[in-house]
């Protein structure tokens, strides 16, 4: 447990951004240790990239206060900006520059010695694994390379703290499985604090110490993957029927070994202490009800069960992000 003196890497108390009648953050209260990795897990809309970007002093809170490595995001924003590094969804990359070009200028930026730069470019490319093409135009890079060459860049005056946005949307899974690397390495071998932000599941349970789960700009969850999934249940029975699943849920919820029935539609959400004892009595059930069951399935919970059950909406949902 952090000492009570110890300041925390990255502190909000009531959150709070606005844009005209649109409340994207509402009341989001953070507290994320020195050297944890921590997954801000939510759809697209639920207000992530607002809370980074205040975070990241490129938007001022309308409400609330947050402090980052100490420092107050909305009085000392400069200081805020020294103390981090960012990899935002657009990558600001020039594809006329090459990878090497581009690290020296953002190196430059920060006040780094002309002298030390060709070893820090160096470092960077053998972190990130660009080291044979730092000289190549950004233009041929792929987009996984891109990636990591922007990751590089937020990386060039060694941050305390690294915000990392949706840092694999649109990558294959061999490119996104090379920046979960990175990022572990970072957090592993340099103890960096890494505030992560994505809608993949899989990559908040990989990666994260901890998660917060936000939804519609308020913090419906927090903890680590393990500790949320158990509040669902050991084991989660999915059944889809057609028609109302909510006119077969009473019969369900009598079957010995089921806990709790939630139904969303034609879904019911089944948890169970025990899947492979319950499945089968679960089926005899769903048939004495003379309904069609269009699948049946056993699986452990996932991240998209939290949500679910928080929330009543599976958290891949497509929506627009707006202002989010």
């Amino acid at each position: 447990m952090r000492s009570p003196t110890e300041v925390a890497a990255i502190r909000t108390e009531g959150l709070v951004r606005r844009f005209g009648e649109l409340t994207a953050v509402d009341g989001v209260d953070l507290d994320v240790p020195r050297g944890e990795i921590y997954g801000f897990l939510g759809p697209n809309g639920a207000g992530k990239s607002t809370t980074v970007r205040m975070l990241c002093t490129l938007l001022a809170p309308t409400g609330g206060r947050a402090s980052v490595a100490g420092c107050d995001v909305a009085a000392q924003p400069g200081d805020v900006r020294l103390r981090i590094g960012a990899a935002l969804q657009e990558a600001a990359l020039d594809p006329k520059q090459t990878g090497a070009e581009l690290l020296r200028l953002q190196g430059l930026l920060y006040g780094l010695p002309r002298s030390a730069m060709a070893r820090r470019v160096a470092q960077l490319g053998e972190l990130i694994d660009l080291s044979d093409a730092l000289d190549r135009p950004v233009a041929t890079y792929s987009g996984g390379m891109r990636r990591r060459l922007d990751l590089a860049a937020a990386l060039v005056h060694n941050p305390e703290i690294l915000f990392l946005d949706e840092p694999t949307t649109g990558l294959d899974p061999v490119s996104r499985a090379s920046v979960w690397t990175e990022v572990r390495r970072l957090n592993g071998e340099l103890g960096m604090t890494i505030f992560l932000t994505t809608q993949y599941l899989e990559e908040a349970d990989e990666l994260a110490h901890r998660v917060g789960i936000i939804d519609r700009g308020r913090i419906v969850a927090e903890g680590t993957p393990d500790e949320l999934k158990r509040t669902v249940g050991s084991d989660v029975i999915l059944a889809r029927v057609e028609g109302d699943a909510a006119s077969v849920c009473p019969v369900v919820e009598m079957v010995p070994g089921v806990q709790s029935v939630d139904v969303h539609g034609n879904e019911l959400i089944i948890a169970t202490g025990s899947g492979p004892a319950t499945i089968s009595p679960v089926a005899v059930a769903l048939a004495s009800c003379e309904v069609t069951v269009s699948e049946l399935t056993l699986r452990t919970p996932t991240l998209d069960d939290v949500f679910l059950e928080l929330t009543g909406t599976h958290i891949e949902r497509d929506e627009e992000e707006t202002a989010a």
